[in-house]
């Protein structure tokens, strides 16, 4: 399989003309998310489009996906082309702040694997850093764009880095948006935890909690939790 293309069992990721490539927690986050009862989706800072793809997948839902990267609007076009749910899937060329005030529908979900970086370096490339930096998308400005285009009765999920998590979710909850769904996220064994999957509704309730590790003490030596998590994706699971 070449670097420029990522095979799942279901769909093909070309990613030639993307800055981020196929991640780890982009599939986490495609996984993880719960689509049974939206029948509108919106995908936020959507890349090569793979996100959008794997709701398709497990879901009839009617999807829109945003970037404001020109190469990764191209990309994500290209791949949802050639894929079999091609119908259900729009793909804009658009930025979260401009959809939001152009928007005037409303979704069952939306799903984010957003910038984090605050104060970190940032990348030579130009498109690189606006998809991996909070610049464009301050999560105030992500936080906006949900409360308005979320329905009163939808999920709003995304992942973070265990720190940005913990600012992100005081601020959401600022905003009356409140923190449902939690899933730490370890990626060996012997390593502290890294991300946090999760879910916001504007309903408080009772946070559903756990946590999942990919690796066992070896590279590549992926647990069984991760397995079941990811199998109706990866190949080799």
């Amino acid at each position: 399989m070449s670097s420029q293309e990522f095979v799942f069992k279901q769909f093909k990721i070309l990613q030639d003309k993307c800055a981020m490539k196929v991640g780890t927690d982009a599939v986490l986050l495609g996984s993880w998310v719960n689509t049974s009862k939206a029948k509108t989706i919106l995908d936020i800072g959507t890349g090569t489009g793979i996100i959008a793809l794997m709701l398709a997948q497990k879901s009839d839902a009617l999807i829109d996906a945003i970037d404001i990267e020109k190469n990764a609007f191209v990309q994500a076009v290209e791949n949802i082309a050639v894929c079999r749910w091609k119908e259900r899937i729009r793909i804009h060329h658009i930025s979260l702040q401009q959809y939001t005030s152009d928007c005037s529908k409303k979704y069952d979900l939306i799903v984010s694997n957003p910038p984090y970086f605050v104060d970190s370096s940032k990348a030579f490339e130009e498109s690189r850093t606006n998809a991996r930096h909070t610049d464009q998308l301050p999560f105030e400005d992500l936080l906006n764009g949900v409360l308005n285009l979320l329905n009163s009765s939808g999920k709003f999920c995304v992942i973070l880095p265990t720190k940005e998590s913990l600012v992100f979710r005081e601020i959401a909850e600022e905003h009356k948006l409140f923190l449902t769904k939690l899933t730490r996220v370890i990626t060996r064994t012997d390593k502290p935890e890294k991300r946090l999957l999760m879910q916001f509704e504007f309903a408080k309730k009772i946070i559903e909690e756990n946590s999942i590790t990919i690796e066992q003490d070896e590279r590549h030596s992926y647990t069984d939790e991760y397995k079941e998590l990811t199998k109706d994706y990866y190949l080799g699971f």
